[in-house]
């Protein structure tokens, strides 16, 4: 039996690794993998590494490498060692470090610990299905174990192009999880396993074990899914000489499920990190909500930053059951952090999604931008993504000639019963003064609710949807102050049209 693990041993300076394999945007539990892994490192004062593996690049695309760095850096998870980053143990990316996979298959084959599998896709298929008849296990039959030089030379003749296998050691494998504890692996359900394709392409199994052993990782925390390739790697950090107290100590995370209580997927919730970006989730929210997914700082805190998370983080803490995605929690945790932002700071967050929209450029003038932090406060309470700013702000921003009333609101709310309401709007706001929100808050309340005896709800609502275009928009007096008053008259003109004409 094979036994490795242990909390307690002193392995020096911790040294993590994020190894994602791109073949799209990263996804939700992709994340929270690299942010138990960074608060791991940071709380630990260890080493981040960002390993990028690419071998099969029928998937993995230069686009999609770029993208996962680029996402990392906005959500704020650095790391130490890696791709736009370097160290000692380059290069991070594992399509150049195919000469050292292939180096290492030759030495396997030579010291016995692997050999040359000739058995096709039709044979290994039907010797499984055999065997799942028979009611035995299905996997590799160890065929090619131990073949002549006849058998051999016959399937060479036959043009094979054998693939080359693990000769994975009786017994069983046992070793200590940071968040499982003993976990025990019998190898009679471990099957000797690929090491290299036919063409000499190095699968998983291997290039994350020697990558682990030559970058010289002490802890892998990784998603419970890869829990069973766990022996295999065990099994080829011995076969690479690595003395069973320097192996890798593992911690598998718990599964992310999603609404439908089943493991989260395109098929039951968004799950690309980009789509959340793109929404208008902050960065911080992102990270704080996905570190509640099976661990928590204590004392019932719910919010918390990076650097708290990284002053508090233990992996003995993390919860072994499977945690449920809630975006409603999310969107919950995202308003608060909007809330909480700097004034400044917010402006500038949502000026990208102005620009996006085309009501601003990009970067915004000086007009603009001077526009955008008086708005913004108006705003910042009321908005759970900075996406909602495009709708809420851009009847600040349209020209008069592209300013549109929303269809449905101007058929509730722009009727004969608004005539009078928007002509003594009209008339109070073109006498005023001073154009400010107080004197303007002060007229229309004299002229709507004290000389027409209205009800606020009455007086109001039109004259909101006749300035913003809808009933949900920013504080009224507010929002008149900045569109300034031809544009404000301009626009009520146009309503009490609309009202009239629809009579």
């Amino acid at each position: 039996m094979t036994e490795h693990g242990g909390a307690g041993r002193d392995r020096g300076q911790v040294r993590v690794r994020f190894a994602p394999s791109p073949s799209g945007d990263l996804h939700v539990g992709n994340i929270r993998t690299a942010l138990y892994d960074w608060a791991f490192a940071r709380a630990t004062g260890g080493v981040l590494v960002l390993r990028i593996e690419d071998t099969d690049t029928t998937r993995v695309k230069p686009e999609y490498i770029a993208s996962a760095q680029d996402t990392l850096r906005w959500l704020g998870l650095d790391w130490d060692e890696g791709p736009g980053v370097g160290g000692p143990f380059g290069p991070y990316q594992q399509s150049e470090r195919l000469d050292i996979y292939a180096g290492w298959v030759a030495r396997f084959l030579a010291d016995g610990h692997a050999y040359y599998c000739y058995c096709t896709p039709e044979e290994l298929q039907a010797r499984r299905e055999a065997a799942r008849q028979a009611g035995g296990p299905s996997g590799y039959d160890g065929h090619c174990r131990v073949l002549t030089d006849e058998q051999v030379a016959a399937y060479q003749a036959e043009g094979r192009r054998p693939v080359v296998r693990f000769r994975m050691p009786e017994g069983s494998t046992t070793f200590t999880d940071l968040i499982r504890g003993e976990v025990t692996f019998d190898h009679a359900h471990v099957p000797d396993f690929v090491l290299a394709r036919a063409d000499g392409g190095p699968l998983y199994t291997l290039a994350v074990a020697v990558d682990d052993v030559l970058m010289e990782i002490t802890h892998v925390v990784r998603g419970e899914d890869l829990l069973s390739s766990t022996p295999r790697q065990i099994a080829v950090y011995g076969a690479m000489g690595v003395p069973a107290d320097r192996i890798p100590v593992f911690a598998h995370l718990p599964y992310v499920l999603g609404p439908n209580g089943q493991k989260l997927s395109k098929r039951n919730g968004v799950v690309s990190i980009n789509w959340y970006r793109e929404q208008g989730f902050l960065p911080e929210a992102i990270c704080n909500y996905l570190a509640l997914l099976g661990w928590s700082p204590g004392e019932n805190r719910e919010e918390f930053t990076l650097a708290e998370m990284a002053a508090e983080f233990d992996l003995a803490r993390v919860n072994k059951n499977a945690a449920q995605f809630d975006v409603r929690k999310l969107e919950a945790i995202n308003g608060d952090k909007i809330r909480a932002l700097a004034p400044d700071d917010f402006a500038a967050r949502i000026t990208p999604f102005l620009a996006r929209a085309g009501l601003v450029a990009d970067p915004p003038s000086a007009g603009e931008a001077a526009l955008i932090a008086a708005a913004g406060p108006l705003i910042q309470p009321r908005i759970g993504t900075l996406s909602e700013a495009e709708g809420m702000l851009g009847f600040l921003f349209v020209s008069e000639a592209e300013f549109r009333v929303d269809p449905e609101e101007a058929g509730r709310t722009l009727t004969p019963a608004a005539v009078p309401v928007l002509a003594a709007a009209d008339k109070a706001l073109t006498g005023l003064a001073e154009w400010a929100h107080g004197e303007i808050e002060g007229a229309l309340r004299a002229a709507l609710l004290d000389e027409l005896g209205l009800k606020p709800k009455v007086a109001f609502t039109p004259v909101r949807v006749a300035v913003t275009g809808r009933r949900v928009a920013p504080p009224l007096w507010e929002s008149i102050e900045l569109l300034g008053r031809d544009r404000t008259l301009g626009r009520l003109a146009r309503a009490l049209a609309v009202a009239a004409a629809a009579g």
